[in-house]
């Protein structure tokens, strides 16, 4: 991690510089941000989050040694320097074991911190803010540090055991929901000065108490609401007149920046502004598979004008039914019904679809698209139509007339924004 301790010192010093990190367990989405970080000549930040990656498999079935054999593969695959990779873990803490007691989702979460770090994840973020079955409910910022305490001194067992560069930390108990709101979203508020100071003063005591004080240098960053986020179909841009005196506030502070979550769908003007005012880590993920899945069905309808409905996948038909058949990964967030559900689970924000691409038919439709499209190229009058952007690329020889290239080309259009928005200097 010395490369992101080096790049934050840079930016305490002045420059107006960043790192995105990309939250995707998507080998396409992984492999866009790769190649793209091979072409700007800097490190790929790559995080799991603590529901997709687990001990017990997530919703991804990979354990954390799993996910960074997975990610070095597709680094493998395209050439890029293992060194050149930062493997982060996002949310982790008793999220997952929410419904058990207290005492028991700790015990589960240190296992989990543990399996992290040996498996070489460098970028631990330690979320304990989330109440357990016999918590109060919201926990104070004492027993959200003393937790987060208690899982870094885990980590720092691990770390020197597994050997290897030391880990670095974020804190933070006013972190975004995970993935978007489900809620309907009008204005949020911005954390306050008080707010942030009571959250690092409580995380320090909390290391002290823990004999973790030589650690504290190593907590590169704080999670809080800067005012970004977004719902189903809409974006709450960030406001730099309102984070003032936030930016102002960990400027002071010698060795941290922000991490800003749910900065999916922010304009690039916005993610350089974020960056200018210290939030200096950008997290993206639905924002990128959302890239894809709009790549996808612009693919689909392509592939049903080029082949004929009866030789074509059936991509977004297999899609709709599996995520009809297994409603349990958009269920609690989709509430609307008739048009408007069809709608939301298709195109909303929070990009529930993302689950579904590795059902076997799903995953079969698109292995069928792949085959009909790559072996029988489409027109480019049709590419044109339905994928411009791509289109253009083709012409300039940029990329091929291959289904995996137009995908990755889609995907990288997002990754743009924000390599932009941290090269600002």
């Amino acid at each position: 991690m010395k490369s992101l301790l080096d790049l934050i010192q840079k930016h305490k010093a002045g420059q107006p510089i960043g790192i995105y990190s990309v939250c995707s367990a998507h080998p396409l989405v992984i492999e866009a941000a790769l190649r793209h970080a091979s072409e700007t000549q800097s490190a790929a930040l790559i995080e799991a989050t603590s529901n997709q990656v687990n001990q017990d498999g997530g919703y991804t079935g990979m354990r954390p040694t799993d996910f960074s054999k997975f990610v070095y593969g597709i680094a493998d695959k395209i050439g890029f320097p293992h060194e050149k990779v930062l493997l982060g873990g996002d949310h982790l803490g008793p999220n997952c074991w929410q419904q058990l007691n207290a005492d028991e989702a700790m015990k589960k979460a240190d296992v989990l911190i543990r399996e992290y770090v040996t498996a070489g994840f460098r970028k631990i973020h330690l979320d304990c803010s989330m109440s357990c079955a016999d918590d109060p409910s919201p926990l104070s910022d004492e027993v959200i540090a003393a937790r987060a305490a208690r899982l870094c001194g885990v980590a720092e067992g691990a770390w020197e055991k597994s050997g290897g560069e030391a880990p670095v930390y974020i804190v933070g108990t006013e972190v975004p929901v995970p993935g978007g709101s489900k809620d309907a979203l009008e204005e949020l508020e911005v954390t306050s000065v008080e707010a942030a100071e009571m959250t690092i003063k409580a995380h320090k005591d909390a290391f002290s108490a823990q004999d973790l004080d030589q650690v504290w240098s190593r907590v590169v960053a704080l999670v809080v609401q800067p005012g970004v986020e977004f719902d189903h179909h809409k974006v709450i841009d960030y406001d730099s007149e309102k984070a003032v005196a936030l930016s102002q506030f960990i400027d002071a502070q010698p060795s941290m920046v922000y991490e800003a979550h749910s900065t999916d769908y922010q304009c690039g003007n916005k993610l350089e502004q974020l960056v200018k005012d210290h939030f200096a880590i950008l997290k993206v993920g639905p924002g990128l598979t959302f890239a894809l899945r709009e790549a996808l069905w612009a693919l689909d309808q392509i592939e049903r004008e080029w082949v004929g409905e009866d030789l074509a996948s059936q991509l977004k038909s297999f899609t709709q039914k599996a995520m009809r058949d297994f409603p349990k990964f958009w269920r609690p967030y989709y509430t609307a019904s008739g048009n408007q559900l069809e709608l939301d689970c298709q195109y909303s924000l929070s990009d529930r679809i993302r689950y579904y691409w590795p059902q076997p038919p799903v995953a079969k439709a698109l292995s069928d698209l792949t085959k009909n499209l790559d072996r029988n190229p489409p027109p480019l009058t049709l590419l044109c139509q339905y994928l411009p952007a791509q289109y253009q690329a083709i012409r300039a020889g940029k990329i091929d007339n291959k289904v995996e290239s137009l995908v990755i080309h889609k995907i990288t259009e997002v990754l743009q924004q924000y390599s932009r928005a941290c090269q600002a200097a």
